[in-house]
């Protein structure tokens, strides 16, 4: 287990070094100048050239790239704003809990539908329970989550005023008499957002339970199980759902990480503030290092959970261990 622990830590260093570097050298082909666009329209190629200085944008690409690493692993910067000159980290501290809060509180609600509909589904294949679920899958595939988000916000919060339409509060500051923020706020804000999060999400995984259960089903130890006389309940608990929903893990990791990157249509919608809307105002101003900030923060989230996934694999089934 130590030597499969080690070698899943030591790809995902490589893997990080080698994201970085590329996301750093995409960036600097760019074909544009950040230090015009840091000292204005009006500058003069004098003043261009002494901002280009300041910002160290004069250094070949290597040495940029290595003062950036050293940078990030030392101190744990990922440098300034290009435009305000404030820390990315401050950006990325600001903005990760917002799209945290919709990712995680959205995922949840995830499971929480998708697998009693999936395993439903599969139990009882062409009844009506399980063509409505697969109506349901087509749609939740086929809509755009910005759609999906948009048309819940004009009924449910704008036509029947049961949520806020848009906004955020911060789940652990205490309000003022003109300000929003507690658990309680923080969750009425959130609702329409992980429900739109779960439509979209859930029909993927309404549709991955429903196939993983109909083949465990016609394992040779589940009917092994049965002719032993074993209740179906315990057939479907230790044998059915332990090793049909095992690849789930998977893919709630992986999808876990790639949303972390920034849910920007969904974010958007609902006039959150997160990454992905952190991400859209660095692109419109050029600001290289923000934007920087939050691929890296994608990227190493996507590291840190595909590595999660693969330790919590490991643990559940001892036969991975030995790839």
């Amino acid at each position: 287990m130590l030597r499969y622990v080690i070698r899943r830590l030591l790809w995902a260093i490589v893997l990080f070094v080698a994201v970085s570097f590329v996301t750093y050298v995409i960036f600097f082909l760019v074909p544009a100048n950040p230090a015009r666009l840091a000292a204005g329209q009006s500058a003069t190629p004098e003043k261009i050239a002494e901002v280009e200085h300041f910002l160290g944008l004069d250094d070949p690409v290597h040495v940029q790239y290595a003062r950036f690493l050293k940078r990030l692993v030392l101190e744990g910067s990922l440098g300034q704003s290009f435009l305000t000159r404030r820390s990315v980290n401050a950006e990325i501290e600001r903005a990760a809990p917002i799209t945290a809060s919709l990712v995680f509180g959205g995922m949840i609600l995830v499971l929480v539908m998708a697998i009693p509909i999936g395993i439903l589904s599969a139990l009882r294949p062409r009844s009506l329970a399980d063509r409505a679920a697969m109506v349901y899958v087509l749609i939740g595939i086929s809509l755009p989550s910005f759609w999906i988000g948009l048309m819940l916000s004009y009924l449910v919060g704008y036509r029947l005023g049961l949520t806020p339409i848009a906004g955020y509060c911060e789940v652990f500051s205490v309000p003022e008499a003109s300000q929003c923020g507690g658990v309680l706020d923080w969750a009425y804000h959130m609702i329409l957002p992980w429900t739109t999060l779960a439509l979209v999400v859930a029909a993927t995984y309404v549709r991955f339970t429903r196939a993983e259960v109909m083949e465990t089903l016609t394992q040779d130890y589940v009917r092994t199980a049965r002719a032993k006389g074993a209740p179906e309940s315990v057939v479907m608990r230790r044998h059915v759902l332990r090793n049909a929903l095992l690849p789930l893990v998977t893919l709630v990791g992986l999808d876990i990480g790639l949303l972390l990157g920034g849910a920007i249509f969904i974010e958007a919608v609902f006039g959150l503030n997160g990454l992905g809307g952190t991400a859209i105002q660095s692109i419109s101003q050029f600001d290289l290092p923000v934007l920087q900030g939050v691929v890296l923060f994608g990227a190493i989230a996507i590291i840190v959970f595909t590595l999660l996934v693969d330790l919590l694999y490991a643990w559940i089934d001892p036969r991975i261990r030995l790839t």
